[in-house]
């Protein structure tokens, strides 16, 4: 990939995360910045923005801090340069289908709770669009 430096600031508009997400992501140690310019600043690469998508895509399926640490020293180990037994590669691709199974999982909750929500709307658009009922007839006059 590309060795060009980012900094913070492109990186939160690439990533769709704010600057504090990227910064508490990095004090938990999901993700640390490649480098850091001659003024302190956090400098990315394009590494970096995929290890923060990974991330990003997990939160909303519910995956915890701890999970999303796990499954990215999984994949970081996976793909490193160093050769691996196939024991451990296959115990590596087992911890990575786990999270791919639970992600499913989520995913088809999901799909339920979407259909719900569907429904939901369209029977208030439904009634925001019958017609209005007839008034009720006036009470007759006892004078």
């Amino acid at each position: 990939m590309d060795d060009k430096h980012m900094q913070i600031g492109e990186v939160a508009a690439r990533t769709e995360l704010s600057l504090r997400t990227i910064r508490h992501y990095e004090e938990t140690g999901l993700v640390v910045p490649s480098a850091r310019s001659q003024g302190g600043f956090r400098l990315y690469t394009e590494n970096d923005v995929a290890r923060l998508m990974v991330i990003r895509r997990m939160k909303p399926l519910g995956f915890t801090l701890d999970q999303m640490r796990d499954l990215l020293d999984a994949t970081d180990r996976l793909d490193a340069d160093e050769a691996l037994g196939a024991e451990e590669r296959e115990a590596l691709l087992d911890r990575v289908r786990t999270y791919q199974e639970a992600a499913a999982e989520q995913v088809e909750k999901l799909r339920v709770q979407l259909a719900r929500a569907e429904d939901f709307e369209g029977t208030l658009r439904r009634r925001l669009s019958a017609p209005a009922p007839a008034p009720a007839p006036a009470p007759a006059s006892g004078f």
